[in-house]
């Protein structure tokens, strides 16, 4: 638990405080530590934890780089969508996960990352691979995120049950 130290009971008295103190004053107060198995990181996850989260990762890894650059780009453009919706779910305040903004910009990270080693490969450099990137994104045709089309058809089934009730 806290282990406490407390100065000796006939030195609690206070000196009075000089106006210009520079000399360093004696502590003569009670004194708060931790034991150090009370010290715990809450940022850090422990290895075991961390072990899994990179078996997932690398299963993920896999599966990405076992579909083709124009599946990639699908999904890339998909997840920047669903990107979308999250936000405009924020900025309207509807109940939404906030871990679901990091979980997709990572996705999106490791679908691109993936896409630019398959270039590497190719022996394209990192100016040509721009001047690609902006020509797909040119020839981005927009589309609802999936999220959306679902949203639609369970609205557009409620209206059937509706209007035949």
């Amino acid at each position: 638990m806290l282990s406490f130290s407390v100065a000796s009971p006939t030195t609690l008295t206070f000196p009075p405080k000089p106006i210009f103190s520079t000399a360093k004053t004696s502590f003569t107060g009670v004194r708060i530590q931790r034991l150090p198995s009370q010290i715990t990181s809450f940022r850090r996850p422990s290895a075991s934890s961390s072990v899994v989260m990179m078996a997932k990762r690398e299963e993920e890894l896999k599966e990405i780089r076992a579909k083709t650059t124009e599946e990639i780009n699908d999904d890339v453009v998909e997840l920047k969508g669903e990107l979308l919706m999250l936000r405009l779910q924020k900025s309207v305040r509807n109940e939404f996960k906030s871990s679901e903004f990091r979980r997709m910009r990572k996705r999106i990270a490791r679908l691109l990352t993936v896409k630019r080693e398959r270039e590497i490969e190719e022996g394209i450099n990192k100016r040509l691979s721009r001047k690609l990137d902006r020509q797909w994104k040119k020839s981005i045709v927009v589309k609802p995120p999936p999220s959306l089309i679902k949203l639609r058809e369970q609205e557009a089934a409620e209206e059937a049950k509706k209007s035949a009730a």
